[in-house]
């Protein structure tokens, strides 16, 4: 799955990791759900950590299309609520 950060670029997601992104995903959406800052923060930054650690980077120059677009690690718990779906930023 190609995904892009916001900001950052774009990185190739092996399939099997998306279990472990999704849980990290849930928890995001339970602190938005929640309103809690603090969480919300350390979930957004747990969730672009793993992305950035299991993904593999693309060339800047890349074409390919992004199936998953996440926030930048400084959105606002506002603009990343207006991003989620039924299934959260990352469908199941």
């Amino acid at each position: 799955m190609i995904v892009r950060l916001m900001g950052e670029g774009q990185l190739d997601v092996a399939d099997e990791e998306l279990p472990a992104l999704n849980s990290l995903d849930d928890q995001l959406e339970s602190a938005i759900e929640s309103g809690d800052e603090a969480t919300f923060r350390a979930a957004l930054h747990a969730l672009l950590e793993n992305v950035r650690k299991v993904g593999r980077p693309l060339p800047p120059e890349s074409l390919a299309p992004s199936e998953l677009i996440l926030p930048p690690a400084d959105a606002h718990i506002d603009e990343v609520r207006s991003m989620l779906g039924d299934e959260g930023l990352i469908p199941d």
